[in-house]
């Protein structure tokens, strides 16, 4: 192995390690053991939504010799995410400026690396989705964390104005925001956005705003999202369906470009060039034909409401400090002790609740709380944090 391999994979082996410890913990492998209520990452704990299963058993069915040969950017997957994002931001968008790719990891990873040069940096929020660091750094980019503040985690558009450099290409904005659940409204977008056109015109080239949306349909309390992509032309939205049909080892999501974007035609051959050369990462068959009827289908917002309202207020009730998420499956709970990775592991092996340590997620002293788990293990874990609670004091 050369040094320079031997370096990128020190550096991408260090970004993954707070996640490897995780998959390797005690914990982790205890997930889907009987009588454990597991929150640990949003993976469903009920059987599937029957309008997913519906939608897959009828396209499953070939129309032709072709229906599952290869497939690139299909035009019949590109014309309903086009209509459906001009619906969310009143913009006109362009199917040939959507590309469909195997779910949200796809996505960024096909962006960072059409849009970055090595050495380039990248901004992203903290606490974060705990895969950005990985991202950033295989496309051999530079990582710069963000730290957002607990418990409210706003967004500090001038924090990010201070952190922005001559090499900075990109700062991901995650809204409804994992794991804290705020969702940013269109008024600090828009201040964000002219801090961006600015250090694009000091830099020479645009600083462009990837707007990670996987859970933009996941809001609650009525609030209504609204994408980077109405005030900022410098932005790249990527997409997973795998939140809001909780399916998410079905692999699909897209990269698309608003058509305010000033770039489009040297970023729509970026894109595509790198969907090759990462791999193939063009979503599969099944999943484009069906894209058009899963534009459609969702999980139960209100009754995932529901269930946050419950869980946020036994918590409370018990005298933890959580957060009261405006979007996303996940609410975060200090932990009441330092250690947050101890405390996960005695709600594990003493009390039979799965939880995830905000170490993982940059945030120690804390923990998140996965909403996916079912009405019966919020019911069942709520005694198991009491109990966790009263060994501490």
């Amino acid at each position: 192995m050369s040094i320079a391999a031997s370096t990128r994979t020190e550096r991408l082996a260090a970004a993954m390690g707070p996640v490897q410890r995780m998959v390797e913990s005690r914990a982790f492998a205890r997930r889907g053991s009987p009588g454990v209520a597991d929150f640990m990452v949003g993976n469903p704990q009920e059987m599937p939504l029957p309008g997913l299963v519906d939608v897959l058993q009828r396209n499953v069915q070939p129309q032709d010799k072709n229906w599952f040969a290869y497939k690139l950017n299909e035009p019949e997957a590109r014309v309903p995410v086009a209509r459906s994002l001009t619906r969310l931001t009143g913009l006109d968008w362009d199917p040939e400026d959507v590309f469909m790719t195997n779910a949200g990891f796809g996505a960024l990873t096909v962006t960072l690396r059409a849009i970055t040069e090595p050495g380039d940096e990248v901004l992203y929020l903290s606490p974060p989705w705990f895969f950005y660091e990985l991202l950033i750094a295989g496309a051999d980019a530079v990582p710069v964390a963000l730290k957002l503040e607990p418990p409210a985690f706003d967004l500090d558009v001038d924090a990010i104005a201070a952190a922005i450099t001559p090499r900075t290409r990109a700062i991901i904005v995650n809204s409804p925001h994992n794991p804290s659940g705020r969702v940013y409204p269109l008024e600090a977008l828009s201040r964000l956005a002219l801090v961006l056109q600015d250090a694009s015109r000091r830099n020479g080239r645009t600083v462009h705003l990837i707007a990670d949306e996987p859970y933009r349909r996941i809001v609650f309390d009525g609030i209504r999202y609204h994408s980077a992509a109405e005030v900022y032309s410098g932005t790249i939205v990527t997409y997973s369906y795998g939140k809001v049909l909780l399916a998410p080892g079905q692999r699909l999501g897209y990269v698309a470009l608003p058509p305010t974007s000033p770039e489009r035609p040297a970023l729509r051959s970026a894109i595509e060039l790198f969907q090759w050369a990462t791999g193939y990462a063009f979503a599969d068959a099944l999943m484009q034909h069906s894209v058009a009827e899963l534009e459609d289908v969702s999980i139960d917002i209100g009754q995932m409401q529901a269930r946050r309202d419950r869980l946020v207020g036994g918590l409370r009730q018990m005298g933890y400090e959580t957060t009261n998420p405006e979007g996303t499956f996940y609410v975060l709970v200090r932990t009441p002790i330092e250690d947050d990775l101890a405390f996960a592991e005695r709600l594990a092996e003493e009390h039979d609740v799965l939880v995830l340590p905000g170490t993982v997620v940059e945030l120690p002293g804390w923990v998140r709380v996965s909403l996916t788990a079912s009405d019966e293990m919020v019911e069942q874990a709520l005694p198991g944090f009491e109990r966790a609670l009263a060994q501490t004091r």
